[in-house]
């Protein structure tokens, strides 16, 4: 079984800026239930289907696989809730390499640090750029964000 494992983090500042390359991601969700989500992802050239499970500490099932583009642009019409709109930026920084997310749309005004792990105890050294760890709130997943943006939570 494949496995995802990461943490999340808001960012602080904008020394990250400039580290890497952005690059556009437009996603939405297909279905969600019971901790399992179902996505279709376009991020630059290429596009992909998901299946997430559920969230185990800081971890949880993944399959991922390739779709052509434009097939992938039919089924985010499909999609009931607003679509997700982020540019990300990979950053290497120590033994890891860091996604940054920053939302677009009703979400702007957020951004978010990941780090994918190899195993849930692996250290990670944290860069100067990270701030509070927001790993396992919910809120700060991207198929909570369709339905409960960052906007709202302002009002």
């Amino acid at each position: 079984m494949a496995v995802e494992t990461e943490r999340k983090f808001l960012v602080s500042g904008d020394a990250w800026r400039n580290l890497g390359t952005p690059i556009e991601y437009t996603q939405g969700y297909l279905a969600r239930g019971n901790g399992v989500t179902v996505r279709i992802r376009i991020s630059g050239d290429k596009a992909f289907f998901t299946v997430k499970g559920p969230v185990s500490g800081i971890s949880r099932a993944e399959f991922e696989y390739p779709v052509p583009v434009n097939d992938a642009r039919e089924m985010l019409g499909l999609c009931k809730d607003p679509v997700i709109e982020k540019t990300r930026t990979r950053i290497p920084h120590a033994s890891h390499v860091w996604e940054v997310d920053e939302f677009g749309g009703k979400n702007s005004g957020l951004i978010i640090a990941e780090v994918e792990l190899a195993h849930p105890d692996d250290v990670v050294v944290l860069p100067p750029w990270v701030g509070n760890e927001v790993t396992g709130d919910p809120r700060y997943y991207n198929s909570n964000l369709a339905i409960h943006p960052f906007m709202d939570w302002l009002s």
